[in-house]
């Protein structure tokens, strides 16, 4: 994608939501970072659906390794792959604790060290707590990179690398946020709805999906000429 059309589709998505934020409910960097650990195959919706309660008693490290990993999964149970992630919830927290001092870090490698969190999290916690231009991919940006061209690449790493260069700098604070969400709401995965996309001309996605009205136009069309 040319340099002039990648500013204008972040230019077109700032527009429409100047300050986008994650959907992933928190109160502080560290449930956080929790709710993003939790999230690793799981959809937001069901994560918050677990850490309301959660976090409404729990909001500290060491009031997580007081509560335990059993206790933890009473809470998280909903959530799939809950005991893993319990025990790796309880063991960052008490790697928090012992070497932070209570407190979530801003270093990528210090977030990576931690059980349970890898490259994409530390991302994420990154960007939200902290406000670092980081970008991380998951499989929606994932997607809408390779499919708009906007910065296709074969893996995640790749593909980060990419948006981290074609980026410009106005929009890299919130690059993350637009994409997620345009990948989540429009872009999706099985039928991208282009017939609303606000970016639809920049991209280079064939053939666009017609509006339902169009499709249903077009199956009628078919129906008519088998009958004739």
């Amino acid at each position: 994608m040319k340099p002039a059309n990648v500013a204008e589709l972040y230019r077109r998505l700032r527009d429409l939501n100047p300050e986008p934020e994650t959907e992933l409910k928190y109160v502080n960097p560290y449930t956080l970072l929790v709710a993003v650990a939790l999230s690793a195959q799981a959809t937001d919706v069901g994560v918050n659906k677990a850490t309301g309660p959660l976090f409404a008693k729990i909001d500290t490290p060491e009031k997580m390794v007081a509560l335990g990993e059993a206790g933890l999964k009473t809470y998280i149970k909903t959530i799939g792959l809950f005991n893993t992630k319990a025990k790796n919830v309880i063991a960052l927290s008490k790697i928090l604790i012992e070497e932070h001092a209570g407190q979530v870090p801003r270093a990528q490698d210090a977030l990576e060290a931690l059980p349970g969190v890898g490259r994409k999290t530390a991302n994420v916690v990154r960007n939200v707590a902290f406000g670092e231009h980081t970008i991380a991919v998951d499989t929606h940006i994932f997607r809408v990179s390779n499919r708009t061209g906007l910065a296709p690449g074969k893996n995640v790493l790749d593909v980060e690398r990419k948006l981290e260069k074609v980026t410009p700098d106005a929009f890299k604070r919130h690059a993350h946020h637009w994409l997620i969400l345009h990948g989540r709401y429009i872009c999706k995965a099985r039928t991208p709805e282009c017939w609303r996309c606000p970016i639809a001309d920049l991209c280079a996605f064939k053939p666009k999906t017609p509006a339902p009205e169009s499709v249903k136009a077009i199956a009628a069309k078919k129906k008519a000429k088998r009958k004739k």
